[in-house]
């Protein structure tokens, strides 16, 4: 069981290939906290870098005791790596932030301080604007929040893994038996108060983002059959359009059997018979890919596996 401090603040980053970000975000971390007089922790969650990250991790672990990093023995996925921060957590209030350092560590203090007032259990971060990424990415991130919202109600729009949550979340977020996760909108679903706080997007210190569009394209996939089942009452209600155009085609060819332009009958007959092959086949694929996520689910197997911690950064 972990020891929580009653005002302890458990920072977690999620860090995989940042051996040059690593020191840098000890830094700033740590400046931030001490000039707010906010006692915390630094736990580093190494998502199986291939580069000197975790040797990065020992060091400033080795140089400032409120820093402790855990390993993955392999790739895992940032998912992952929060929530095994927030298992490791001791505060009692824990803050999620990017290795790279685009989310300002001051934002931190002001979360503290909101979260301090006891006027909220939930701290978002929302980002001013979106000016530093590629149009592709923003029109693909507003139809994603687009769908999610109108499926499951959730509007994450312009919101990110930049939180601050209070004790009574992460033990609940801790709780969760469900394998496939979705932290930016897991967080907010228990319902407990919350404010958001603004803040501007920093240029990435060092390295490239590590999120490709094949990886972009499956978490927003997972997030909304996460949160919602409405993909398969489309799967549904594609039927009973394709049901309405089959009667009414059925209606017409026997009103009119000997239709002069028969053969524009023909390719239309088969063009709607190729349309609802299609349905067929796009219905199947999603009924299909909810059942792969119930598979991984039963199968049972653990989130991560931790294959290294830094001396001392054991949980009791």
């Amino acid at each position: 069981m972990t020891a929580v401090n009653d005002r302890l603040l458990s920072v977690i980053a999620p860090a995989m290939n940042e051996q040059d970000n690593i020191p840098k975000l000890c830094a700033a971390i740590k400046a931030a906290m001490n000039s707010a007089d906010i006692p915390y922790e630094l736990i580093i969650v190494d998502d199986g870098s291939r580069d000197a990250t975790w040797a990065a991790v020992c060091c400033e672990a080795q140089k400032d005791p409120n820093v402790r990093g855990i390993s993955f023995s392999r790739n895992f996925g940032k998912e992952s790596a929060i929530f095994a921060g927030l298992a490791e957590a001791k505060g009692a209030c824990a803050a999620v932030i990017d290795s790279d350092l685009q989310f300002p560590p001051e934002t931190l203090c002001e979360m503290y301080r909101l979260w301090s007032s006891g006027s909220c259990e939930l701290v978002e971060g929302r980002k001013n604007a979106r000016q530093k990424e590629t149009l592709t990415y923003k029109l693909f991130s507003k139809t994603f929040y687009k769908l999610l919202k109108g499926m499951s109600g959730i509007d994450l729009d312009n919101m990110c893994d930049f939180k601050l949550m209070d004790r009574c979340i992460v033990d609940t977020l801790n709780s969760l038996p469900e394998k496939q996760t979705f932290f930016r909108a897991l967080s907010d679903w228990p319902g407990y108060r919350k404010e958001t706080v603004p803040f501007d997007v920093a240029d990435r210190n060092s390295g490239s983002s590590k999120f490709t569009p094949v990886k972009l394209v499956k978490l927003a996939l997972g997030a909304i059959s996460s949160f919602s089942a409405a993909p398969l009452q489309l799967v549904t209600g594609a039927g009973c359009v394709s049901f309405a155009l089959a009667a009414v085609l059925s209606v017409f060819t026997l009103c009119f059997p000997f239709v002069r332009h028969a053969n524009e009958l023909f390719c239309w007959t088969a063009a709607i018979l190729l349309a609802l092959s299609g349905i067929l086949m796009i219905g199947m694929g999603i009924v299909g890919y909810y059942m792969a996520r119930i598979y991984e689910e039963v199968k049972g197997r653990p989130r991560w596996i931790i294959g290294r911690r830094t001396p001392g950064s054991d949980r009791t």
